[in-house]
């Protein structure tokens, strides 16, 4: 009988061993990223009490206008890719996708509808899928909690 008073005593002295300590303490805090490199040096970040989908879309009437805009350059098709909507705190009309290896402008298509936007390496293994921005995933009209097939140029 005495070794079951004496077993929890034993347990409970147990813990405070090194092994022990730090396992019911808070959790590191993440550091904040630093912002992502970008062609448009001018996006605005969503304010912080964002809520709404048009509060998140910073991009302005000009930024929309232009990224539908069709453009004569040459261009080099990279391949289908099926993406998933990124940040929306990542303002800009943007792909990051493992089809490219550095930052440049491209285009993509989705269901005939053509949208202008920044590529960005994702440095992650091909095929692995895209990251669409807000803005470029409302351009294109897809619903936001699909996975929309996407045909990716490079310009």
């Amino acid at each position: 009988m005495n070794a079951k008073l004496i077993l929890p005593l034993v347990a409970l002295a147990g813990c405070t061993t090194p092994s022990f300590q730090g396992v019911f303490a808070p959790a590191n805090t993440p550091e904040v990223s630093a912002p992502t490199p970008t062609l448009d040096e001018t996006p605005a970040p969503p304010p912080a009490n964002a809520t709404t989908v048009a509060q998140f879309d910073t991009t302005t009437e000009d930024e929309r206008a232009a990224a539908v805009t069709q453009v004569t350059t040459a261009e080099t098709r990279l391949g289908v890719s099926i993406a998933s909507l990124g940040s929306p705190a990542d303002p800009g009309i943007w792909l990051k996708t493992p089809l490219v290896d550095e930052l440049s402008k491209g285009r993509i298509v989705y269901n005939g509808a053509s949208v202008n936007v920044e590529l960005r390496p994702s440095a992650r293994a091909p095929g692995s899928g895209s990251q669409i921005s807000l803005a470029a995933m409302r351009l294109i009209e897809a619903p936001l909690t699909s996975l929309p097939e996407l045909e990716v140029f490079k310009q």
